[in-house]
């Protein structure tokens, strides 16, 4: 099962196979340096890029603290360049190399490398945009291939599953939330008034949402009774709110994760008998033999007894 999170070794934007009649060696060379891992220049290609990235990030991090930023301001800006002009180049390189370059541009890794090289010449226009090169975090995503992790993708896949299947449910938990905090903001703002912070009800509503979530920052406070208690009863309603999406996306995924491995099990090996495969699995994972699906079998209805 391809990954929704676009597994970095099987995802079909990435596709680029080279054969016999390739027109360039040093594509498909490239091709398997930059999108594989099963050699070591590919993997030393990962390593490599993971560290740039991570020397990047903590670059632009570095040039938001005021003392560091006045120190060195020339060497953090030429960093940051040399940095994007890496990336600028990798990704054309990515383009250049595989089969259809539109359509990994718009795979989720060909977004996220874009995004990681438009700051710093966004920030030529707009200054302060080089920040958003944080985004090029979401690039060491990559690890899972490096580390030979893509295996994990398929709970990620079950999390996604169980998000998208419960997106109305979680919808109409949100509609109602939002309902709650209108109903009881307004209410403060006719207990307490705008002696007492609760200058309109715009305000009101914030606070009674910092409130329910049981973030409380106390810039507003009630100073009557009657609205201390009311205050009082939106935090017990937030402790009992929190579980309320917990339990949705729980059932989902317990759902999920019950059909992967009902449909595991109908995968049996019949050379060896071995029955733990995975989902999508086309062949044995002790001896290789091609699987096929064993449906189980219903028993035939008795007839019905003959009359005498």
């Amino acid at each position: 099962m391809a990954s929704k999170l676009g597994n970095p070794e099987t995802s079909t934007p990435l596709s680029g196979s080279f054969g016999p009649n390739t027109s360039s060696a040093l594509r498909a060379r490239l091709y398997h340096i930059i999108f594989k891992a099963n050699t070591p220049a590919s993997k030393g290609f990962d390593v490599v890029l993971i560290l740039v990235i991570t020397a990047s990030v903590i670059t632009v991090m570095l040039e938001s603290v005021t003392a560091v930023r006045l120190q060195v301001p020339e060497l953090l800006r030429a960093a940051e360049w040399v940095f994007t002009i890496l990336f600028t180049i990798e990704y054309l390189l990515r383009l250049w190399v595989v089969d259809r370059p539109s359509r990994y541009a718009r795979s989720f890794f060909g977004v996220v490398d874009l995004l990681a090289v438009l700051p710093t010449y966004l920030s030529v226009l707009i200054p302060g945009a080089q920040y958003l090169l944080v985004v090029r975090l979401l690039r060491i995503l990559r690890v899972f291939r490096v580390l030979k992790l893509a295996a994990y993708l398929d709970e990620a896949d079950d999390l996604v599953t169980a998000l998208l299947n419960s997106r109305r449910k979680i919808f109409i938990f949100v509609f109602g939330v939002l309902t709650v905090v209108v109903i009881f903001g307004s209410l403060m703002y006719l207990i307490e008034g705008e002696e007492h912070g609760f200058t309109s009800i715009p305000r009101s509503v914030y606070w009674a949402i910092v409130t329910l979530t049981t973030v409380g920052y106390g810039d507003i406070s009630p100073q009557t009774d009657l609205g201390q208690t009311v205050a009082a009863l939106i935090m017990i309603m937030g402790y009992g709110i929190i579980a309320v999406p917990t339990g949705i996306v729980t059932a989902e995924l317990t759902s999920e994760q019950t059909r992967r491995t009902m449909a595991a099990s109908m995968l049996r090996c019949a050379q060896c008998g071995h029955t733990i495969h995975d989902a999508d699995a086309a062949f044995c994972k002790r001896c290789g033999t091609p699987l096929a699906i064993n449906v189980p079998s219903t028993p035939a209805p008795e007839a019905p007894p003959r009359a005498p």
